[in-house]
């Protein structure tokens, strides 16, 4: 009977430490995961942060382009409003220097 217990003992104790293994590598795995979680979450985070960086600076660039466009054009539409003054005025010369 003393045998009995011992190996009964014994068993529990093996089982235990065991299951205590398992436990440890359940927490092992679990932390490993954990980790690259968050490392994975600070590359988005950063690759997040970069990619609204470029995405201001295209902005900026853009409407740069948008704001020369619109001095090209309004310098063109000067130019044009200047040319056809002038031809008004030199048609009205015309005029003047005909009936003369």
């Amino acid at each position: 009977m003393k045998h009995t217990k011992i190996i009964i003992l014994a068993l529990a104790t093996i089982l235990s430490v065991g299951c205590d293994k398992q436990k440890a590598a359940i927490d092992d795995d679990k932390a490993a995961t954990k980790e690259a979680i968050d490392t994975r979450k600070d590359e988005v985070n950063a690759n997040a942060k970069e990619a609204a960086k470029q995405t201001d600076n295209n902005a900026t660039i853009n409407k740069a382009r948008i704001e020369a466009n619109k001095d090209s054009m309004q310098a063109q539409l000067d130019a044009d409003k200047t040319k056809a003054d002038a031809e008004a005025e030199a048609a009205k010369a015309k005029v003047d220097a005909e009936n003369k």
